[in-house]
């Protein structure tokens, strides 16, 4: 893939951040480049993707399989990029599966300095004081996100800093997810040649990439339908408020259609995308498609609204479970915005006008292009590459916390990394010196 309206990197961007996003997904594993061009904008100088083949629902079953397959996607990017100089090195990865988690907790911090002004230094140590909290047996806190903010009994606060202070208490929304799912994560990225800068949870990065300040204001609902999960994100007053992983995705309703038509998966899957539609009434019984069989046998038929009624089916089982979501997050009532559906489900055809008639919401297909430099870039404007944009809006927006990939031999070490992933990266430097020591 070597499309010539990538911006073309000069010299001039070479001094500047670039960021880099690696989307672990269970269809496909997908790398993205940012560098913010001269007005602030941020622009992508290139991309590159593979076949995921060791990863499943989100989470990592073949170690090798999914290296290899990291390692091609970076290849594909690293030809894309105009600056033969630059290196792909240090990246900042997605992270779901059915093994994320999320819960609500409020905690309370006393500053120890009483007199000044409450610093960021203040808001990180709190911050830092609830991934303590004890969890289930091998489950750790991976994010912890602050939301309103009660300084001395002034409530609904949501930035404290320079305020005058002495007890601060906060409502949380903590991410929970299983330790060695999120280190094979890194074994298989470490592997690769390459350093995480960070783990974000994928449903964020992606509503990054496609919602807006006044969207999330609002209240809205983020539904990204990837291969083996569908993620779920509501905002409300600028403020994410619930998460969750339903463990279904496009790869079991492409499992219907290969039982349903007794087919081989990769016609199932092409049948999907080249004829599907999730709403059977929209579809025609005089439309029939040919479907190569074994050999020796005769093509098998299926009309494209039986085809429909099949997708039609499991995707309206998704949709009650997204529903189920939304109530249970207390917030339905608070959703002015609607749903905006992303991610590389997202491209049936009539999903919107399906998850209208179930949730009674308005719903739209969100598309990564939104805060983007080159908006009218084609091969940036599918759903399906939310996430790994999201990934790099997100490294941009924690500045110098990140770390800053130049050219070879310039680096900057990240400053603001969470207990969470401190300690996996921890525990994986012990394993690799424990697998250096047994080769010796």
């Amino acid at each position: 893939m070597k499309d010539k309206s990538f911006a073309k990197e000069s010299p001039q961007n070479k001094s500047k951040s670039i960021v880099v996003g690696l989307d672990i997904g269970t269809t496909k594993i997908a790398c993205f480049v940012g560098v913010k061009n001269e007005h602030g904008k941020i622009e992508i100088i290139s991309m590159g993707k593979s076949k995921s083949l060791g990863v499943k629902k989100g989470v990592v079953f073949n170690i090798q399989e999914t290296i290899d397959s990291i390692e091609k996607a970076i290849i594909d990017t690293q030809k894309n990029v105009k600056d033969g100089d630059l290196v792909l090195k240090h990246v900042i990865v997605g992270i779901a599966g059915q093994h994320i988690r999320s819960m609500q907790n409020r905690g309370s911090y006393t500053r120890k300095n009483r007199d000044g002004e409450i610093s960021k230094a203040d808001i990180a140590e709190f911050v830092n004081d609830m991934y303590g909290l004890v969890m289930n047996p091998g489950e750790e806190i991976i994010t912890v996100i602050p939301q309103e903010y009660n300084v001395d009994g002034e409530m609904g606060i949501k930035d404290p800093v320079g305020m005058a202070g002495v007890r601060m208490e906060a409502n949380f929304h903590i991410i929970t997810g299983q330790v060695s799912n999120v280190k094979n994560i890194y074994n298989c990225v470490e592997r690769a040649g390459l350093q995480i800068d960070d783990v974000i949870l994928e449903p964020i990065a992606s509503a990054d990439a496609v919602l807006n300040e006044e969207e999330k204001e609002a209240g809205i609902v983020l539904v990204d339908i990837g291969g083996g999960t569908t993620d779920v994100a509501i905002f409300h007053e600028g403020i994410i408020r619930h998460t969750a992983v339903i463990p279904y995705g496009g790869n079991v309703i492409t499992q219907d259609i290969r039982k349903g038509c007794k087919i081989l998966e990769v016609y199932a899957e092409k049948l999907k995308v080249s004829f599907g539609s999730a709403l059977a009434k929209e579809s025609s019984e005089l439309e029939v498609v040919a479907i190569p069989s074994l050999k020796g046998q005769p093509p098998k038929e299926i009309t494209v609204k039986n085809l429909a009624h099949i997708i039609e089916s499991r995707m309206t089982e998704i949709i009650h479970l997204v529903k189920q979501q939304i109530d249970s997050s207390g917030y339905a009532d608070e959703i002015i915005g609607g749903i905006v559906i992303t991610g590389g489900g997202s491209k049936l055809k009539h999903l919107t006008q399906l998850f209208e008639y179930h949730t009674g919401m308005y719903s739209r297909i969100g598309y990564p292009c939104e805060h983007l430099a080159n908006e009218n870039n084609k091969d940036l404007m599918s759903p399906m590459y939310s996430t790994g944009i999201g990934l790099v809006l997100k490294g941009f927006e924690a500045g110098n916390s990140m770390r800053i990939v130049k050219t070879e031999g310039e680096e900057q070490e990240p400053e603001n990394r969470g207990p969470f992933f401190k300690k996996v990266l921890d525990s994986m430097k012990d394993l690799f010196v424990d697998e250096e020591s047994d080769k010796e």
